[in-house]
């Protein structure tokens, strides 16, 4: 006779009737599947912070005339992250690599606040790298933005 309840090794039924399926990225925000307003790809998105952090580290150089490690860089790439998103909507990387953050509540700029709380939640690295279904970092869901294709 089968266990009505079920067991661990059941796994979850056929027909769970979960409404957080999703058909592709960014489908439950109503984001297009391709093109422009498509979720980044992961890779276009770490090339872009790897990109964002060798301006930064060339700019600290260009403040203190050494390349030696120190705070500088750190501060150099937050302000230009929070800055840039507020005014633009976007790093000097993301721009590179065509991609834009967008909120997903409203279509409104991402605003110095929004751009602010995501940059000092990207500090931290970690939530950065564990992301959802839709391959959106905890400091996207956290700040409801994305970083989005641009073109």
């Amino acid at each position: 006779m089968a266990r009505i309840t079920g067991t661990w090794l059941s796994g979850p039924s056929a027909e769970s009737g979960d409404s957080d399926v999703v058909g592709y990225p960014g489908e439950l925000y109503g984001l297009p599947r391709e093109g422009a307003g498509s979720l980044a790809p992961t890779w276009r998105r770490v090339v872009a912070l790897f990109a964002d952090w060798f301006i930064a580290v060339g700019i600290a150089a260009a403040i203190t005339g050494t390349f030696e490690s120190s705070s500088v860089p750190l501060m150099v790439w937050f302000v230009v992250g929070v800055a840039a998103v507020t005014l633009f909507g976007f790093t000097p990387g993301q721009y590179f690599l065509r991609m834009r953050v967008l909120r997903i509540d409203a279509p409104v700029p991402v605003g110095f606040v929004r751009a602010l709380a995501r940059q000092l939640l990207v500090v931290f690295v970690i939530p950065a790298l564990f992301t959802d279904a839709d391959g959106r970092g905890m400091h996207d869901q956290a700040t409801g933005t994305a970083l989005v294709n641009a073109r």
